[in-house]
């Protein structure tokens, strides 16, 4: 194998960038969804249910997290978990397979959470127009969380079709077999 290239978005872009375009995905997301939402469905909004909407603001992490792993379950003795500490308090989970896996199986865990989520939260806004602003807030918040992963597609899509994705500790490496050189 052959690295054809080394992939850091968090080196590339900046954890300040990063987290200033995250948010103004945010930011962009509830502005654009609650406008339409409120355009094709205009129903009385209710404030019951706070506390589910603050647990699942909480599970939200946990979950997006435990997608990324669904398509990886073929890898899973593979599979190492971590949880570090940033800021002092705020946990962060980690997940990093200890081989190679192939980029059409990796693309699928980076966008497992982003399709799976989004469709649940945009269906349940829909489907629950009186919380509708509790999905949007949501939503608004999972596509923050989804940036990261969305950057590294965006990068991982030029690559070669056979590539093999390594997780280091400098970031995602792309390799191809010796043949597509």
């Amino acid at each position: 194998m052959h690295c054809w290239k080394t992939i850091n978005v968090k080196k590339q872009y900046g954890l300040d960038r990063i987290f200033m375009l995250s948010t103004l995905l945010v930011l962009a997301v509830f502005s654009l969804f609650y406008v339409v939402l409120k355009m094709l469905i205009n129903h009385h909004l209710s404030d019951d249910r706070f506390a589910l909407f603050l647990l699942s603001l909480i599970l939200l992490y946990p979950i997006h997290k435990g997608l990324h792993f669904v398509p990886l379950i073929r890898y899973r003795h593979q599979v190492h978990f971590s949880i570090k500490k940033q800021i002092g308090f705020m946990p962060i989970l980690s997940m990093r397979v200890k081989e190679p896996v192939s980029k059409n199986r990796f693309l699928l865990a980076l966008l497992t959470p982003f399709l799976c989520i989004n469709t649940m939260l945009i269906a349940g806004a829909f489907l629950l127009p009186a919380f509708g602003h509790y999905f949007t807030m949501l939503l608004a918040y999972h596509c923050g969380l989804c940036l990261i992963d969305l950057l590294y597609i965006k990068n991982l899509a030029r690559s070669p079709k056979k590539a093999l994705i390594e997780e280091t500790e400098t970031g995602y490496e792309i390799l191809i077999p010796p043949t597509i050189m």
